[in-house]
């Protein structure tokens, strides 16, 4: 996995595709595959982008599935977050030895029809997964390749074509992953860490351009042609460049109706974005895509027992959705073709608050808050869900908002009405004494007209900063979009960003996102007001690249500063906002 070496805040820019698509190999048996072409991105009206995506963005909630012969040494060297998928690159194993794994991989408990129905009882609409990974092996037959898991395992049978059936007989959509560039295995495929062509082993090193044209675009012929696929999910754009992707691009075309991510590189924006393992606090304007583990792993590693509970799940599941994004949750499955029986267990937990509260989540939009203490909230036109995660104990909940409102109930218990106050432009909803649900209880709320709230105090608020590249200027760090930033020149290891919100304003939280960059930007960050005695310290911490969101004992002030420090690279801020105190 691993996010490619995408910088988010510079905006990407479409490419035209001249290339047309050529014949591929024949289909599966049985399989019909579409003969008409889409048109390009840039003759693709907007009415035609909404049909084509509108199953995407009323799913919401899909099954990421890493699965390949690195289940098999299953994280042999440790629990090291490298020592799963990309295990043979993390360990520098040479090819032959790798190669060796796949004798032993024999998914002889594999049930694609179990699966998708797993999938689909866990409220799950779309299954994606993982046909190549960066260790180059085919998970269906390939002519392109011998390494692939008909020729060089003892199963010797297609996986990938059997769970496309099955995911479309249980009324999913599903996809395939595919990694475009990286290939350790096949000689030309990119290695991170190393130059184009080179590797560690001399068994791998090879002409780039080779690679692309030899193994790559036939083998994404081959699952375009082959199979009746709604996704293709790229992944790490090395070398990249817009001739390069070209031809993969132009095959695109080969099915109209294809979601594809923005991980293909050489400007090729593709339909989605897609931040690895965490929710930007501002979500990202259009169509975005939150793929995450259920502990720290990718692929299956038998040492990883760092599971995230189905509590937490469930909650990332709604603020994804209230952020206006999509969740895409991972399992790694054992090399006998088994999902981990920790996996199986949150998936049922979140089936079943789906089968409750799955009205709050499909087919809802962003919703109108930027921060709720006590949850979050999404949205269908005048509906309102409240996503409650700290239940208040004194049973009133406090909601900014000043709508008149039409009715209030609980998702948990149909026909329920609780009683809404109005006062100082805020609703007073009172609640019963204990929460329905310990990990998110959810209240349908009808308001009438558009939502009435008071903006972010800090949106588009003037700015200043220490030091900051051409392009990436303060202002980014407060646009409201996360797709911009802040950033420090590459010399700079601590920068503060400084914010006035014109008059002194109670804060109670912030939010804090980071560029969407890898290497992850670990930084350290304390957050100052500025008062008679001059710059005073109200919070501070690190992160891991994935930014932060906290409350704040309420202080008033009329301007902050964000100090930044970062030793392994310079300083940067994709989004800071400040919220206002509750009263």
């Amino acid at each position: 996995m691993k996010m490619p070496l995408l910088n988010v805040c510079l905006a990407a820019s479409l490419v035209q595709l001249a290339s047309a698509a050529t014949n591929g190999p024949a289909p599966a048996e049985g399989v019909t595959v579409e003969t008409t072409t889409r048109p390009p991105a840039s003759a693709e009206t907007p009415a035609q982008r909404d049909a084509r995506m509108a199953w995407w963005r009323e799913a919401k909630f899909g099954l990421f599935l890493h699965w390949g012969v690195y289940s098999v040494p299953a994280g042999k060297y440790g629990s090291h977050t490298n020592y799963a998928e990309w295990i043979m690159n993390s360990a520098r194993i040479p090819v032959a030895e790798y190669q060796a794994y796949a004798r032993e991989f024999n998914p002889v408990k594999y049930d694609p029809a179990a699966w998708a129905k797993t999938a689909r009882d866990a409220g799950m609409r779309y299954i994606v997964i993982t046909a190549k990974h960066h260790d180059g092996f085919a998970m269906f037959p390939s002519a392109a390749s011998k390494w692939n898991v008909v020729d060089a395992t003892p199963y010797g049978q297609d996986l990938v074509g059997p769970l496309v059936q099955a995911a479309h007989d249980q009324g999913l959509k599903v996809g395939c992953y595919y990694s475009q560039s990286q290939d350790w295995n096949n000689p030309g495929g990119a290695k991170s860490g190393f130059p184009e062509g080179d590797g560690w082993d001399p068994v791998h090193k090879g002409d780039y351009d080779a690679y692309l044209n030899q193994v790559a675009v036939p083998q994404v012929r081959e699952l375009l042609t082959r199979y009746p696929l709604d996704i293709l999910w790229w992944d790490t754009p090395l070398y990249m460049t817009p001739k390069r992707i070209a031809p993969l691009a132009a095959l695109v075309k080969l099915r109209p109706g294809l979601v594809t991510n923005n991980r293909l590189g050489g400007g090729f924006g593709g339909d989605t974005a897609t931040p690895e393992q965490f929710v930007p606090v501002t979500g990202y304007p259009g169509d975005w895509e939150t793929c995450m583990t259920m502990n720290d792993h990718w692929g299956y590693n038998a040492y990883d027992q760092n599971w995230k509970s189905s509590a937490e799940l469930i909650r990332k599941l709604a603020e994804i959705c209230a952020k206006g994004g999509n969740f895409l949750l991972n399992i790694g499955p054992t090399s006998a073709g088994e999902f981990p029986p920790a996996s199986t267990a949150r998936l049922h937990d979140i089936g079943q608050w789906l089968r409750v509260n799955g009205d709050s989540i499909y087919g809802t939009s962003r919703g109108p808050f930027a921060y709720l203490p006590w949850g979050v909230a999404t949205r269908k036109g005048s509906l309102l869900y409240l996503h409650i995660f700290q239940w208040p104990n004194d049973g009133r909940l406090v909601v900014p908002l000043a709508n008149e409102v039409k009715s209030a109930s609980l998702l948990a218990r149909p026909g329920s009405t609780l009683p809404v106050a109005s006062r100082d432009g805020r609703l007073l909803l009172t609640l019963p004494a204990a929460a329905p649900d310990p990990a998110d209880s959810v209240v349908a709320l009808e308001i009438k007209g558009a939502p009435v709230l008071q903006p972010v105090p800090s949106a588009g608020a003037p700015a200043q900063a220490s030091a900051w590249l051409p392009g990436s200027e303060p202002a980014h760090a407060l646009d409201g979009s996360g797709q911009k930033c802040w950033r420090a020149p590459g010399n700079v290891k601590s920068a503060w960003l400084e914010v006035d919100l014109g008059q002194p304003t109670a804060i109670g939280a912030f939010g804090l996102d980071e560029p969407d960059v890898w290497p992850r930007l670990h930084q350290s960050y304390t957050l100052e007001v500025a008062d008679a005695s001059g710059w005073r310290k109200i919070a501070g911490g690190t992160t891991q690249g994935h930014g932060t969101c906290q409350s704040l004992p309420p202080v008033t002030a009329r301007k902050f500063r964000l100090t930044m420090d970062c030793p392994q690279g310079s300083p940067g801020v994709a989004e800071l906002q400040l919220y206002r105190a509750e009263e």
